[in-house]
């Protein structure tokens, strides 16, 4: 009985894993074995810093108020920015005066 390989499909997986890798360095972006571990990293990073950004831009928008001074919390702004854009967009110019003004002091 002839040995089956399934070739067709084990090319078309690796070439998959290899056209993915494309941009590494080295090794990375040319050989299988590599390449696969290099693809398998990024896409665990690419995942877990997606929630990650979603974290830091929160912490961003929470000093941004609380440097431009504003008592609002973020329910009631995120209800504003649905209900009321002449508001939101007030706010939203006061705190970008007041980081401008507090970047020329800085300077």
């Amino acid at each position: 009985m002839p040995r089956v390989t399934n070739a067709p499909s084990s090319r078309a997986r690796r070439k998959r894993v290899i056209k993915k890798a494309k941009g590494y360095r080295g090794r990375r972006s040319k050989l299988f074995r590599y390449a696969k571990d290099a693809i398998m990293k990024a896409q665990y990073w690419a995942y877990r810093d997606r929630k990650t950004r979603k974290r830091t831009f929160r912490y961003l928008w929470i000093q941004r108020l609380k440097a431009a001074e504003i008592a609002l919390d973020r329910k009631i702004l995120a209800d504003l920015a649905v209900t009321d854009d002449v508001a939101f967009k007030s706010i939203v110019d006061q705190a970008k005066n007041a980081l401008e003004n507090k970047g020329k002091k800085a300077a």
